[in-house]
């Protein structure tokens, strides 16, 4: 009990990812825009190749699909709304915690994205691509009920993606690539020092006879911040089916990373402190991020239309615990069940030829959910199933320079909360979240 209560705030400690300062905008804590072309179509069609430099990312067999050099700078603005509502949270014995709701714990993100991709060889295609396929960012007011969940919650992830292409025959390519990634999470949350230390008292009794002198109203602070580096590859085959159909499958392999830091704490109660509880002190865990399989079509259906598909499987059944260990401190590891589930994305879309320098996108896509319950659901990652709408344009400059822009509409699913953090909290209610993008895109061939 007293690891569970001292490691709340990490306990999704590097679940709650996010990239730079953005929000969780795809399934669990993944992030999909990395292409603004891309996105006008809800990524469907993706790993059929993107028709630009993006593809490197989604599928790099698609770089044969380009000819010469070229570089690509996307940005997308990524603005969130995630607002609580109660239903019943309660501290240790059914104590109220307040009215405050956390007020809305959006927090705006500008999501960047890098690509470039040149021909070595008529045959063979290298590309390198910079982004941020994982993220999150939440922020709750210091008083809300939920307090003693989370307060604020925020990463950094970045991804660098070197990628070699090879067209085997007229109708199939082969990519592959291997990825470094790196990650920096900080995550903050309140201590119920008053509650911890009358269960403290009433399991090992000494030194903890004087918890009355802790006042309800005392609670402590805990800050976690970790970083890591690690690495994966990634596979792609792209076919032919005559100058009008592609059909494309893209892997990404999970990555393992062992993030090490420091666990911070303040305000905590000499009590508490002198027994050694909430000790500065180095912290570490393990985490492993999800594997992905996608298969993509494109079939253009004459001179102006397109149509566009995808499915994509994403492996979330490995982050199924996570485990942090203290290096010093009377508090022991912590380990939090999470159990998340495998899940699926569906997307369909369109393209219209409006004229020689206009392209328009319009797409939709379902994106599952892998939390499978509200008793695994933290106020870190509070997200459901989403429906995305997205339209979008790619406008031709000139011969070298073209323009994609992209909006997308994110209807999420009401979800339900009832989380025990292990120390007699538990939040109970429900989450009312959207989430609206707007990306744009510099394509630069040279």
């Amino acid at each position: 009990m007293k690891a569970r209560q001292s490691a709340t705030l990490p306990i999704v400690t590097f679940a709650s990812l996010s990239l730079l300062t953005g929000t969780v905008s795809a399934a669990g804590f993944a992030l999909i825009e990395q292409s603004t072309s891309s996105m006008g179509s809800a990524y469907a069609g993706s790993a059929a190749g993107t028709g630009d430099a993006t593809t490197i990312y989604f599928n790099p067999a698609g770089m044969t699909e380009l000819e010469g050099a070229e570089a690509v700078f996307g940005l997308h603005i990524v603005q969130p709304s995630t607002k609580f509502s109660d239903d019943g949270s309660s501290g240790p014995g059914g104590a109220p915690l307040g009215s405050n709701r956390g007020g809305d714990a959006g927090v705006t993100g500008l999501v960047p994205n890098f690509y470039y991709s040149r021909g070595l060889t008529p045959e063979l295609k290298f590309g390198l691509g910079i982004n941020a396929p994982f993220g999150l960012s939440t922020e709750y007011d210091k008083g809300w009920i939920g307090r003693y969940h989370a307060i604020e919650s925020h990463m950094q992830s970045v991804n660098i993606n070197p990628s070699l292409a090879w067209q085997a025959s007229e109708q199939l390519s082969v990519g592959a690539g291997i990825s470094l990634q790196y990650l920096s999470v900080e995550l903050t949350n309140a201590i119920d020092q008053a509650a911890l230390c009358s269960k403290l008292a009433s399991d090992m009794g000494a030194p903890f006879t004087n918890c009355a002198g802790i006042p309800t109203t005392n609670d402590g602070y805990a800050n976690v911040s970790g970083t890591s580096w690690g690495w994966g590859a990634n596979l792609g085959l792209l076919y032919r089916i005559g100058n009008a159909t592609r059909i494309g499958a893209a892997w990404r392999s999970s990555i393992k990373h062992e993030l090490e830091g420091d666990a911070e704490f303040d305000g905590i109660h000499p009590v508490l402190g002198g027994a050694g509880f909430f000790t500065n002190t180095d912290a570490s865990a393990e985490v492993e991020l999800p594997a992905t399989l996608s298969v993509s079509g494109y079939h253009q259906l004459n001179s102006r239309w397109a149509l566009l598909g995808d499915v994509t499987w994403t492996q979330w059944s490995s982050f199924d615990e996570l485990r942090i260990e203290y290096d010093a401190g009377s508090q022991g590891p912590t380990v939090q069940r999470e159990e998340w589930e495998d899940s699926m994305r569906y997307a369909i879309g369109i393209h219209f030829r409006h004229s020689d320098q206009m392209l328009l996108r319009a797409g939709l896509a379902l994106d599952q959910t892998p939390i499978p319950s509200a008793e695994l659901r933290t106020p870190r990652i509070p997200g459901n199933d989403r429906t995305w709408l997205t339209v979008g344009m790619n406008y031709s400059i000139s011969p070298q320079l073209s323009l994609d822009v992209g909006y997308a509409h994110l209807f999420v699913k009401d979800s339900g909360i009832a989380n025990d953090n292990g120390a007699g909290a538990t939040l109970k209610g429900g989450f009312e979240s959207q989430t609206d993008i707007l990306s744009g895109q510099l394509n630069w061939r040279f």
